[in-house]
């Protein structure tokens, strides 16, 4: 079932990739998905700024009354953060260490300075999940050979690559704060790397993306590459309804 969901997703990326897109259409794309992925993301882990108003946030600047300083913030990092990660995507090659430090770094600026692109120091434990999570003593070492091990997944097919690597590094978690944030822009940055679109978690559909991530913690990963194969295909679709390919989908 897999191989057939894989090769429908490269059908329809290669069919995507035959509509020229003009300068100004792919301008708005992409100012489009800085903000409904800084969104659903920050959603996601608990900012109730909505929709509407993380856009006037990101484009109009504005302080929206009732919420948080933090919330604005978090808004603003992660919009720095994904145009980062757009930046690293165009470098071809191996996913570095410093890339994911890097992208940590821009989340938790000015919010949690002390921790932003540092490892956690401390014992975690994640509500509602089974998984231990390693002693921060190990963190720094298992970081050490993250990026060798989504690298060496190089030969899989490149969204899974992108999900195995969303999936290792939430189980690792090496920060205080920020690690699922720091995860979708890394399996973004995965995706967009290899051609693919990036792929948008909706916070609509946030407790079946723990489900799978928890189904992953007992080592199986099928429900979890269903979510985001699933995620692909969405964003695939939506993209060439946008370009006028729609037709045979």
């Amino acid at each position: 079932m897999t191989a057939v969901a894989l090769a429908d997703l490269d059908r329809l990326n290669i069919w995507l990739k035959t509509y020229p897109v003009p300068d100004s259409l792919r301008l708005s794309l992409e100012a489009d998905q800085e903000v409904t992925q800084t969104y659903n993301s920050n959603a996601i882990e608990g900012n109730t700024l909505t929709l509407a108003e993380t856009k006037a946030v990101l484009l109009d600047g504005v302080t929206v009354s009732g919420h948080p300083l933090r919330e604005h913030l978090e808004a603003v990092n992660h919009k720095e953060a994904w145009r980062l990660m757009r930046r690293l995507s165009t470098s071809p090659g191996p996913l570095l260490e410093d890339d994911v430090l890097s992208i940590h770094r821009v989340i938790l600026s000015g919010i949690q300075t002390e921790d932003a692109g540092v490892y956690r120091r401390d014992r975690v434990r994640v509500v509602g999940s089974s998984l231990i999570f390693p002693n921060p003593l190990k963190v720094p070492e298992l970081m050490g050979s993250f990026s060798d091990t989504v690298n060496a997944e190089a030969s899989l097919h490149p969204v899974l690559m992108a999900a195995h690597a969303h999936y290792r590094l939430v189980a690792i978690h090496p920060f205080a704060d920020g690690n699922g944030r720091t995860a979708r822009l890394l399996m973004n940055l995965l995706l967009i790397r290899s051609g693919f679109p990036p792929a948008l978690l909706p916070v609509t559909e946030r407790a079946a993306y723990y489900a799978a991530l928890e189904v992953a913690n007992g080592g199986d990963l099928g429900a979890f590459e269903t979510l985001i194969l699933g995620r692909v295909r969405a964003a695939l679709l939506e993209l060439l309804a946008v370009v006028g390919g729609d037709e045979e989908a």
